[in-house]
């Protein structure tokens, strides 16, 4: 029960005992390397001072004619020639002066050990206040005060490093909570937009009194084709999760193949919307989850096919570029201002009918999966308006290093770099 009335082990009062330690260990060993010191020079006087005359023939004579200590002579030595009172007195009186030494200094390395253990408070107080001010806002800052910032002055130390790096995650923060939210409302959106259209298409149908076969029929085809939109919808909004969550295991697959199978199966949909799609691959390794690749391929290749002109062109080329296994995807089309290549990118966001040729088929995922897809490959990607029209997107997966040793899936491990 005692133990709860003890201040709490924090790390002020940790760097405070340190401090004050580390004085106390310093002191006494300073105080320990003086005494020795004195000692010395307290014996060496001793010797010295009885030495008056110059030796002559290995030895001096004293005043009294008593002879004196000649080279070399140890303190013993001399003091086995004085008279046994002066020796008893010169004795007690460097003992008392060692003792004196002593004696005051611990009393002064005590009274310094205190000092120093309040000046170690104020100065491990003064060290550590960046870190009280990152704990109070941290406790402060909730979803709904990202904005706020720490903001630290002084020296570029790894305190203020420390807060700087807070600022920055809190910027990530604010960016992602933010992008989380606009997602939500688009998406709820989106979602609602079908339904809306079945539940409209199935009152219409039961309200008229004169409803056929066939016009029953129609309706129930509509109604299919918005739920077969809403279920690509969430298909599209898991793949974007599944994006965004990473890959654990990674496993190398051959990228040229993977895009061969892709166009090829998208070959007879390019020649009915009147677009050549020329497609040059090599084999080229990468590695991660191939299901999250091929629909970043797809994705790329539907776009690309989709977003065209009469009589455009679409150009697939995946090569090895200083071990890193590139897939370009380059297209015929609008113009897409340069400023508005990075909007693309973000979910439900389109650039009106002059991009889609009024049409609105599209989900406004596509790119978003394909970013998400490649951030959780590390792969490096960039697209780039073209100035006759189109665009150019390039991906570019890190370099794989195979490992011999089997993980307990059988797959084989590999590392990215």
């Amino acid at each position: 029960m005692a133990l709860k009335h003890l201040p709490r082990r924090t790390v002020r009062l940790r760097l405070t005992f340190l401090y004050g330690g580390l004085y106390l260990v310093s002191g006494a060993a300073l105080l320990a390397v003086t005494y020795i010191l004195v000692h010395h020079a307290v014996s060496s006087q001793v010797v010295s001072g009885q030495t008056l005359l110059p030796p002559h023939d290995g030895g001096g004579l004293q005043p009294g004619g008593v002879p004196g200590p000649g080279p070399g002579s140890s303190e013993g030595a001399v003091m086995d020639m004085l008279p046994p009172e002066a020796a008893e007195a010169m004795a007690h009186q460097r003992s008392t002066l060692l003792d004196q030494l002593l004696i005051q200094s611990g009393i002064a390395l005590g009274i310094m050990s205190l000092i120093s253990l309040a000046l170690g408070w104020i100065v491990a107080g003064r060290i550590l206040r960046p870190l009280r001010t990152i704990t109070a806002a941290a406790r402060d800052i909730s979803a709904t005060s990202l904005n706020r910032r720490l903001a630290l002055q002084g020296p570029s130390d790894e305190l203020k490093e420390l807060g700087d790096t807070f600022d920055d995650l809190l910027s990530r923060l604010e960016a992602s909570f933010l992008a989380q939210r606009q997602f939500v409302a688009n998406a709820s959106h989106e979602l609602r937009t079908p339904l809306a259209r079945q539940r409209t298409l199935g009152q219409v149908a039961l309200s008229d009194p004169e409803a056929s076969v066939d016009s029953l029929r129609a309706a129930h085809e509509r109604i299919l084709v918005a739920g077969a939109q809403q279920e690509r919808l969430i298909e599209a909004l898991l793949t974007l999760t599944r994006g965004h969550a990473g890959i654990e295991v990674r496993q190398p697959f051959d990228l040229g193949q993977l895009t061969r199978e892709v166009t090829g199966a998208r070959t007879q949909e390019a020649a009915l919307r009147s677009v050549t799609l020329r497609v040059r691959t090599e084999p080229a390794t990468a590695a991660g989850n191939r299901n999250l690749a091929e629909r970043l391929v797809v994705n790329l290749v539907d776009n690309a096919i989709k977003y065209n002109a009469d009589d455009g062109w679409v150009d697939v080329s995946v090569r090895v570029m200083a071990g890193h296994a590139v897939l370009t995807v380059a297209n015929s089309g609008p113009v897409v201002p340069p400023e508005a290549v990075e909007r693309l990118f973000q979910p439900f966001q389109r650039l009106g009918t002059a991009r889609t040729g009024g049409r609105r088929d599209g989900l406004g995922l596509g790119l978003s999966i394909v970013q998400a897809i490649a951030a959780a490959h590390g792969a490096r990607l960039t697209t780039v308006a073209r100035p006759e029209g189109g665009l150019i997107t390039t991906v570019s997966f890190p370099v794989v290093t195979m490992h011999r040793a089997l993980n307990g899936n059988g797959a084989m491990p590999v590392r990215t770099g």
